[in-house]
């Protein structure tokens, strides 16, 4: 059975969306695909979505998490979203959203933590004198994959984009 975090900071939290609100969720964006899938594979869907927030937000979120034994990045303290705290007890619609959207991906069968291709070093210019070579760009990037996820998230990053940070306004 999937656990779900609700924003008590649960220890053994795997998702940060529970399979009811995803159904909510494909329902109302009209994700026909989603629904003949069974319980266990959207639980499966579910925690590999949470597995790619992890590995790509973590260092990401603005503010710090409530609890050190938590299993998930959120709850969060000192997050600010358009001059608005976010509660620290709950988990925000946007990040539970963007969770269903990544499952979703994920039960179609997207690999979300793929292995990169760091490319085969193909020569795309040899000069021989003076010694040069030029090879082609590999522009394998699993960070820029999901670019409407990252917009939906942006706000709850931090300034740079790291954890610790915080906005600074010159006024």
């Amino acid at each position: 059975m999937l656990v779900t975090e609700t924003g008590r900071g649960l220890p053994n939290a795997e998702s940060y969306a529970s399979v009811a609100a995803a159904d909510a969720r494909c329902v109302a964006m009209g994700v026909t695909d989603w629904a003949p899938r069974t319980e266990p594979e959207k639980e499966v869907a579910l925690r590999r979505a949470t597995q790619f927030m992890l590995a790509n937000y973590r260092q990401r979120w603005a503010g710090r998490r409530v609890y050190q034994a938590q299993a998930l990045d959120f709850p969060r303290y000192d997050v600010c979203v358009d001059d608005f705290p976010v509660r620290s007890d709950v988990v925000p619609a946007e990040v539970v959203n963007a969770c269903i959207d990544l499952a979703v991906r994920a039960a179609d069968g997207t690999a979300l933590l793929p292995d990169l291709d760091v490319g085969n070093n193909q020569i795309k210019r040899d000069k021989t004198g003076p010694l040069e070579t030029e090879y082609f760009e590999n522009n394998t990037d699993a960070s820029s994959r999901f670019v409407a996820i990252d917009a939906v998230l942006e706000p709850f990053f931090g300034a740079a984009g790291g954890a610790g940070m915080m906005k600074v306004v010159r006024g």
